[in-house]
C-alpha cells in the first residue's frame, strides 16, 4: 500500500469536518434559539466520526503494515533460495571442470547436500506455515526417539565454511517423545538455524536435550546480538524478524519462530526466551511428559 490512499483518507476527513462546521453554523444562524441542542448532536456526532475515523487509520495502517511484511517476506524468500542454488552451482562446476581427488569431491558433494537440505527446510517451513494459519495440519502423534533426532538435526545444520565446530550437542541419549514428528523436526531446525543467523560466524551454539523431573527440556544457546525484553513477545509473530529492516543484516523468512510457536501450542509445551552470558540468547522448550506422554529408556 502506497501512501496515496492515506492522503485521499485524511482529505476526506477534512473536508467532512469542514462541511459539518459549516452546515452546523448555517443551521445555527437560521434557528438560534436550538444553538444548545445543534452542538450537542454535532458534539456526539463529532466523537462517533473520531473513533470511526480513528479505526479506520488504524486499519489502513495495520494493512500497510502487513503489506511491508508481505512484500519483505517475498525477498527474503529470494534470497534465501538463491544463495544456496548459487553454492551447488558452484560447487558442481568445480567439480566437473577440475581435476579433484576423492575426498575434495567427497566434501563438495557433502556440502552440496547440506544445501539442497537448507532448501527443503524453506520449502517445509512455507508448507506448514501455511497449513497451521488455515487450521487444516492436524499434527499427528506418535513414538519417537527425540535424541536421535537433536543429534540428527544438530549434525546435519553444522555450518561446513567454519573450521572449529558450530554446533555443540549435550543430549541425554534415549529421551521418547510422543508427538509430531514432522513439526518437532521443524521446530528443532528451526531454533538452531535461528541461532546459527543471529551469532558471530564460527561462534560456538549449544544445544542440550535432558529430562528433569517429569519434564523433557531442549534448550539452544548463541552467542549473537540478542533479543531487547520488548520484542521477546513479538518474536513469535507471523513475518517479524528482530531489528530494523534497513539495518538488519541476518537472512530469514520471519516464519521460523512463528512455526515454532504454533507446533509448541500444539504440543502443549512452553517456550521460554532469556538472555544468555555475556550475549546473546538462551531458547528453552520444556514438554511436560504427563502431558505428552514421553517415555524415558536406556538407549
Amino acid at each position: 500500500m502506497t501512501r496515496k490512499p492515506l492522503l485521499i483518507f485524511y482529505f476526506l476527513i477534512c473536508y467532512a469536518l469542514a462541511e459539518l462546521v459549516w452546515w452546523g453554523y448555517l443551521i445555527i444562524k437560521v434557528r438560534p434559539d436550538r444553538t444548545g441542542m445543534i452542538l450537542g448532536e454535532g458534539a456526539v456526532f463529532l466523537f462517533l466520526f473520531f473513533i470511526g475515523a480513528y479505526q479506520l487509520q488504524k486499519a489502513l495502517r495495520k494493512e500497510r503494515k502487513l503489506h511491508q511484511q508481505q512484500r519483505n517476506f517475498l525477498l527474503s524468500v529470494t534470497h534465501e533460495l538463491k544463495s544456496p542454488l548459487a553454492s551447488i552451482k558452484l560447487y558442481l562446476q568445480t567439480i566437473l571442470k577440475r581435476d579433484l581427488d576423492e575426498s575434495q569431491r567427497k566434501g563438495f558433494l557433502t556440502n552440496s547436500l547440506k544445501d539442497i537440505e537448507r532448501l527443503d527446510d524453506l520449502v517445509e517451513n512455507m508448507l506448514i506455515a501455511s497449513k497451521i494459519e488455515n487450521k487444516s495440519y492436524t499434527f499427528p502423534k506418535e513414538n519417537f526417539n527425540f535424541s536421535e533426532m537433536v543429534e540428527r538435526v544438530s549434525e546435519r545444520l553444522q555450518v561446513h565454511t567454519c573450521n572449529t565446530q558450530t554446533i555443540k550437542s549435550k543430549v541425554e541419549p534415549g529421551i521418547m517423545l510422543c508427538g509430531d514428528k514432522f513439526a518437532l523436526t521443524s521446530v528443532v531446525t528451526n531454533l538452531i538455524e535461528n541461532a546459527v543467523k543471529y551469532s558471530p560466524p564460527c561462534a560456538q551454539i549449544e544445544v542440550k536435550l535432558y529430562k528433569s523431573n517429569d519434564n523433557v527440556i531442549l534448550e539452544v544457546a548463541d552467542q549473537g546480538i540478542g533479543i531487547n525484553d520488548d520484542e521477546k513477545l513479538r518474536i513469535f509473530d507471523k513475518f517479524y524478524r528482530v531489528g530494523s529492516e534497513n539495518t538488519r543484516k541476518t537472512k530469514g523468512t520471519g516464519l521460523g519462530l512463528f512455526i515454532v510457536k504454533q507446533v509448541l501450542n500444539n504440543h502443549q509445551a512452553q517456550i521460554k526466551v532469556k538472555n544468555n552470558r555475556p550475549t546473546g540468547t538462551i531458547f528453552e522448550v520444556i514438554f511436560n511428559t504427563n502431558v505428552s506422554k514421553t517415555t524415558h529408556t536406556t538407549g
